[in-house]
């Protein structure tokens, strides 16, 4: 009899055990559905239309562009040949924008002659050779080009008087791939003018 009771009891107590289980399922589902379906009122809700695109693609239109600077070379027409002048190139070592000890040389003799010639401006191209990248070798000529001007100002040159391009490796003087063809390319060319 004992038993029976057990099973009885057990079989309640399951039962009732599935009962509050149920009842504890279905209050959490429709606590769940009564917090998805609520309002948030404190998200207002936009009274205009966003922009159209094509409204915002006239405004950038009508701004006006930046204007972009370039070193512009001298006017052909008051172009003069270095050469008359006797100045000619400077060269680089590979990689390098220090000025080498020839070169140091041959500039402090063409700030004599820039002296000597005081009507005379100065276009500094700074050319490299092809290794590298176009990045790269676009500063590395800017950087030749500004020593070597800030080596003539240091000679008393006047910096109105100069000014500084870069071609990178844009320009070659020797079109070949060797060591003979860099050597002759990284170098810093003079363009005067009055």
């Amino acid at each position: 009899m004992k038993r029976i009771i057990q099973s009885a009891n057990s079989r309640e107590g399951k039962d009732s055990m599935k009962r509050c289980l149920s009842i504890v399922l279905i209050a959490t589902l429709l606590l769940s559905m009564i917090a998805c379906s609520k309002k948030n009122d404190d998200i207002p809700t936009p009274t205009e239309a966003p922009p159209q695109v094509e409204e915002k693609a006239e405004t950038i239109s009508e701004q006006p562009k930046p204007e972009v600077h370039v070193t512009e070379e001298p006017e052909e027409i008051n172009q003069i040949d270095p050469s008359s002048l006797n100045l000619q190139d400077v060269y680089f070592d590979f990689d390098k924008f220090d000025l080498r000890s020839d070169s140091r040389e041959a500039l402090t003799r063409y700030a004599e002659v820039l002296k000597a010639n005081g009507d005379v401006k100065v276009l500094i191209e700074g050319h490299c050779d092809e290794r590298g990248t176009e990045e790269y070798n676009m500063g590395l000529g800017e950087r030749r080009a500004s020593r070597v001007r800030d080596y003539l100002v240091s000679l008393g040159i006047d910096s109105s008087r100069l000014k500084t391009i870069s071609y990178g490796e844009m320009r070659p003087q020797n079109p070949g791939h060797n060591e003979e063809a860099w050597a002759l390319n990284r170098r810093a060319h003079f363009k005067l003018s009055r």
